[in-house]
């Protein structure tokens, strides 16, 4: 079984092509199955769309949804199109966010933290000049982030958990209890986290999380899944052969797959 759980298409102003472009490259990459998981829209902005270049608007997102449910019937016969997205995760709005996912037949839904103490963790700038003691606060507030995320029910998978990296590699360097206490905490909710292959194309290189991160995620016994996080159609799928005899070297037997919101294990 191939697939990939993680894409995005041009509603969300930072990625190219349609959905449909993500389909058909999958099938040209012989993927069973292909995910569909744009980003969601700033749901509780009394703006439509608050960042045009992140995310799409408010008022596109029943369209996202009703054009993957027509493509995931027309391509029935010659792949598996989910429906998915990929949500942020904001603490004080996660009720108003439930509450619209509620509404709709995902098949899963990425949790993902791109905001932590008000800024983006992909802005490349806010790094320049931050000490260690700033860099540790930072971290240790990341992941009881994405501790909370793992305990609000909300989500079938947990995105890019160790992204904080992406453009501060010094970061897998701090050392704090934080990141086993908040494996602990997802292996306990029994939430899926993603092997990320994007990290590759940022300053930290090869994928999201390290291989150490995942060497102790098989010890508190959380489940892996598979995403790319393409945002051209030329990424889906990309590394999936390398990551999964990499997780084999490490210990892992089975990864999941999600079907309206329920995880089988498949065999690796």
């Amino acid at each position: 079984m191939k697939f990939d759980f993680h894409t995005h298409h041009e509603r969300c102003g930072h990625a190219s092509d349609s959905i449909r472009d993500y389909v058909e490259a999958a099938i040209e990459r012989g993927l069973d199955l292909i995910g569909i998981s744009d980003h969601s829209p700033f749901f509780a902005s009394e703006t439509d769309q608050l960042f045009p270049g992140i995310a799409m608007a408010k008022s596109e997102f029943k369209h996202y949804v009703a054009e993957v449910l027509r493509l995931k019937e027309e391509y029935r016969n010659k792949i598996e199109v989910l429906l998915g997205v990929e949500s942020d995760f904001f603490p004080e709005h996660a009720d108003v966010y439930r509450s619209i996912y509620e509404q709709y037949p995902f098949d899963y839904i990425i949790g993902s933290v791109h905001w932590c103490e008000g800024k983006s963790i992909f802005d490349k700038t806010r790094w320049i000049g931050a000490d260690e003691t700033t860099l540790i606060w930072s971290k240790q507030n990341y992941y009881e982030l994405i501790r909370q995320s793992a305990r609000s029910g909300m989500f079938q998978i947990l995105g890019h958990i160790d992204a904080m990296r992406a453009y501060c590699p010094e970061f897998s360097g701090i050392s704090t209890p934080d990141v086993d206490e908040t494996l602990r905490v997802i292996g306990e909710c029994d939430v899926a986290i993603e092997v990320n292959t994007s990290a590759k194309l940022k300053n930290c290189g090869n994928w999201y999380p390290a291989d150490e991160l995942l060497e102790r995620a098989l010890y508190y016994g959380v489940s892996l899944t598979l995403g790319s996080d393409a945002h051209v159609p030329d990424r889906v799928g990309d590394d999936f052969d390398t990551v999964r005899q990499r997780l084999k070297e490490i210990g892992f037997k089975e990864w999941a797959l999600f079907r309206q919101k329920e995880r089988f294990m498949v065999p690796l």
